[in-house]
């Protein structure tokens, strides 16, 4: 049985969460294999609104076993909170494992992600601590799951890290310094709590394919927010790819059969960086307010655009994606006119399709070249079949199915896990 996968083709906030919760259905599997609890996945069931943020957005789905795997970096408190939760509200939790090759997000680079972002080197992270996590990862002086399991591993790695993380703290932030022995009694006692769901899960998802479960692999983030082919330096700290999952399972690439690109109809993302169709205007308003553009994990007013249709080709290219869903298609009702970008002017060059490494350069040099769309004002949200769209609707659905030249096998006409259009013949 391959694997599936579902990403993010433009800054996040896509919905990929409804489509993973669709998938989960059928999946054996439902695994998150990179980032950290920056990402925000929020599921609809019936009047219950489920935001997730370092869970599998699968985990509502009892037979599927839900995997946080190695690529990701975890906060324990806001793990076990968000088991907590759901528990709470009556969910199964114990299909939940995570990998023992994980990295913590330790309290010290919290501290530091939110110093960092109050200095004058600010690009907008959610300060959660994912980048310092990743920082000491790839520094190779970061703390594991499995560093759990032995006290002095533990407790010399949190030492060893202090002795340097204090010095930052102390004389580039003037901020307080950790306790070692303090931070070690508080994570020496998560290893009882999460002692039965740490396991290896490169080995659990290999028995899973020799067995022909049917695994199914989130990214948190998107495409453009990817740390080598995003807006950088406004960018996450891992790549929300479908390359980055074999790095993040231990799975080979062979196994991936079909992914799954998540789109909005418009364009939205938060933080800093360059956002080319970005409408700070009335019917910027207009789209943040009728879409509820706020972020799941921040709250954060989300900045609102025009599709942007050469960042979503980019993404296909770069992820070979087999499909594209795109979401929020019902937001844009009620627009007379509705724009999509389809190439960019860089200064006087002539428009490209291309996305350039530097947006920013040269400043305010760059502007988007448009197409203009009739729009519609019928409520699409009870629609099932294709054809019952606004002719509008469709010319606009078509036009991009087009321009990307990769099936919208389905479209979500409202946030609840039904309200879906199947275009393209099934999902799965």
């Amino acid at each position: 049985m391959p694997i599936y996968s579902v990403v993010g083709t433009q800054w996040g906030d896509e919905g990929k969460g409804k489509l993973i919760d669709v998938l989960a259905d059928s999946a054996d599997y439902v695994v998150r294999y990179q980032g950290g609890n920056n990402a925000g996945h929020t599921v609809v069931v019936g009047d219950e609104k489920f935001v997730l943020h370092l869970l599998p957005s699968g985990v509502l789905h009892p037979r599927a076993k839900c995997l946080i795997a190695t690529g990701v970096v975890v906060d324990i408190p806001v793990l076990l909170r968000e088991i907590a939760t759901l528990q709470a509200k009556g969910v199964a939790t114990d299909h939940i494992f995570i990998s023992d090759r994980c990295h913590l997000i330790m309290p010290y680079h919290i501290k530091l992600d939110e110093l960092k972002e109050q200095s004058h080197q600010k690009i907008g992270t959610t300060k959660r601590g994912i980048g310092p996590a990743y920082v000491d990862k790839y520094d190779r002086c970061g703390i594991r799951m499995a560093d759990l399991f032995n006290d002095n591993i533990l407790y010399q790695k949190i030492k060893e890290n202090l002795s340097h993380k204090n010095l930052i703290l102390q004389h580039i932030y003037q901020a307080a310094p950790f306790d070692a022995d303090l931070l070690f009694e508080e994570y020496r006692q998560y290893a009882d709590l999460l002692r039965e769901r740490v396991i290896d899960t490169r080995l659990e998802m290999q028995n899973a394919l020799h067995n022909e479960k049917m695994i199914l692999c989130e990214g948190a983030q998107a495409l453009m927010l990817d740390i080598d082919y995003g807006t950088y330096p406004y960018v996450t700290s891992s790549s929300p790819t479908v390359g980055a999952i074999s790095v993040g399972t231990g799975i080979a690439p062979q196994h991936i059969k079909r992914s799954y690109g998540v789109m909005k109809a418009y364009a939205t993302r938060v933080g800093e960086g360059v956002f080319v169709t970005e409408q700070n205007n009335d019917t910027g308003a207009y789209l943040r307010n009728k879409g509820n553009e706020y972020g799941a994990t921040t709250g954060r007013a989300r900045r609102i655009g025009w599709l942007d249709l050469p960042v979503v080709r980019y993404a296909c290219q770069i992820n070979g994606l087999s499909d594209v869903v795109m979401t929020k298609i019902d937001v844009l009702s009620g627009l007379d006119e509705i724009q999509v970008a389809v190439a960019y002017r860089c200064g006087g060059d002539h428009p490209t399709r291309n996305i350039p490494a530097d947006l920013s350069y040269p400043n305010a040099d760059i502007s988007a070249v448009y197409e203009t769309f009739e729009g519609w004002n019928e409520d699409l949200s009870a629609i099932k079949n294709y054809h019952d769209l606004p002719p509008a609707c469709r010319r606009y659905i078509e036009f991009i199915e087009d321009y990307l030249q990769t099936p919208l096998t389905m479209i979500s006409v409202g946030p609840e896990r039904n309200q879906n259009i199947f275009k393209n013949g099934s999902i799965k």
